[in-house]
């Protein structure tokens, strides 16, 4: 056989790197689900840069068990028509300390290796990228989150009148001068 009709080599998963992303999803999701409103956990988190509103992501959780759990992660609403927004199944490993994803968007089930070229057009590191991307999404949520204004301490409108009583002590301690 020549050299050129040699079959290209197979591709072989890196699983140091899928379980360090998976090990660091973990660690992220769990910084993200310790906003707490009355002792219970917040299911949405609404993405702020400065004043700007950039999107709303929700955090269901779908099964629970003694040492998994399966998580729904999507962004709800975003600012830009233009990007899709990301829908993920993520089970979580209590035990291992890992997160990953096990579907995305329409995929039922993410293969870790991937012939290419393949009638879906998946990567052969379909999974690391996915897995990837998550890592992204959930850094990008833990910079930008913030509680929704519903669960807000305070409102636009009590600061208004504790202001305004402000105002009018202020006032009246000046006359009594």
């Amino acid at each position: 056989m020549n050299e050129w009709a040699m079959k290209p080599k197979r591709y072989v998963p890196d699983l140091r790197q899928l379980g360090a992303l998976c090990e660091g999803n973990y660690h992220r999701l769990n910084r993200l689900r310790q906003l707490r409103v009355d002792d219970e956990p917040v299911c949405e988190i609404e993405l702020h840069r400065e004043n700007e509103y950039l999107g709303r992501v929700r955090i269901q959780v779908l099964q629970t068990a003694r040492y998994t759990e399966t998580l729904l992660l999507e962004q709800i609403h975003n600012k830009g028509r233009w990007l899709n927004n990301p829908q993920m199944t993520v089970r979580v490993y209590h035990d291992a300390l890992m997160a990953e994803v096990i579907s995305c968007y329409r995929d039922t089930q993410i293969t870790p290796v991937n012939d290419y070229p393949n009638r879906f057009m998946h990567h052969p590191d379909e999974k690391t990228q996915v897995n990837g991307f998550l890592a992204d999404w959930l850094e990008y949520c833990l910079r930008f989150g913030h509680l929704p204004l519903e669960h807000a301490a305070w409102t636009g409108a009590e600061n208004a009148v504790d202001s305004a009583g402000e105002n009018a002590e202020k006032s009246a301690g000046k006359s009594a001068d």
